[in-house]
């Protein structure tokens, strides 16, 4: 009988101790924040990740830091821009998978993943930030509203490490389809970094057309089409040039 007291008192501290290590690693780890923006107005859009490492950078050392997110299908990366970018060395970004279709609809895509590899604040110390130009898709006329809304959830805080020995408190190894550009000469490893989500969502506001316009859409577009067509015969007949058929 006397020895369920003493086990129960052992569990008990066992408990604690789990806890007080579950509670080290969160203060330990505290200081790393996420936050996201989209800047200017209208379909066209900067996107903006800032990422705090705090004290959990003074591991991170010379390592890369980067934000995964998977962007919804109602929001787009131009590849082309994003080459042109790249090759300018103003931005670095991988897409998942790589080949996008920029005009399809919303209805029409599928979501993708972003890599944004991030550069150091030089106004902040274990900061880092990036910036990439995000695009909206057409999406189908609503009912009642004129605009729809396109979430974006919090990115990801990924380092990769070559040199570098980094805490298990707080990085965990991750799957990464994407190169690292440390400058270790060793093997390099993705890790995922314990963090504050962004405190709320970015929100892109599409403007959709009404399904009760539509009638009226298709004729406008059909007397502008007759309207111009006419033109361009009037002004080919009167103005243009025809060589004489020789037989």
């Amino acid at each position: 009988m006397a020895g369920g007291p003493r086990r129960g008192r052992a569990l008990l501290r066992a408990g604690l101790a789990a806890l007080l290590c579950v509670l080290h690693a969160q203060a330990a780890c505290q200081g790393a924040g996420v936050t996201q923006e989209l800047l200017n107005e209208g379909f066209h859009r900067d996107l903006l990740v800032k990422v705090e490492l705090g004290v959990v950078g003074e591991d991170a050392g010379r390592c890369t830091v980067a934000a995964r997110t998977r962007l919804p299908a109602g929001i787009y990366v131009d590849p082309y821009e994003l080459a042109s970018l790249q090759q300018h060395n103003l931005t670095k970004a991988v897409l998942i998978p790589d080949v996008i279709d920029v005009e399809a609809p919303e209805y029409l895509a599928t979501d993708f993943l972003l890599l944004l590899y991030m550069e150091p604040d030089p106004r902040c110390s274990h900061c880092f930030r990036a910036a990439l130009p995000v695009h909206g898709r057409y999406h189908r006329p609503a009912e009642e509203t004129s605009e729809v809304l396109v979430v974006l959830k919090s990115p990801e805080v990924l380092v990769c490490c070559c040199d570098n020995s980094l805490s298990a408190e707080c990085w965990k190894p991750a799957e990464v389809e994407a190169p690292c550009s440390g400058r270790g000469v060793g093997p390099c490893q993705w890790y995922s970094v314990m963090h504050k989500p962004a405190s709320e969502e970015s929100i892109l506001q599409v403007p959709v057309g009404l399904r009760q316009h539509s009638s009226l859409v298709c004729v406008a577009t059909l007397l502008a089409t007759v309207l111009c067509s006419s033109l361009i015969l009037t002004a080919v007949c009167k103005y243009g040039y025809f060589s004489p058929v020789t037989s």
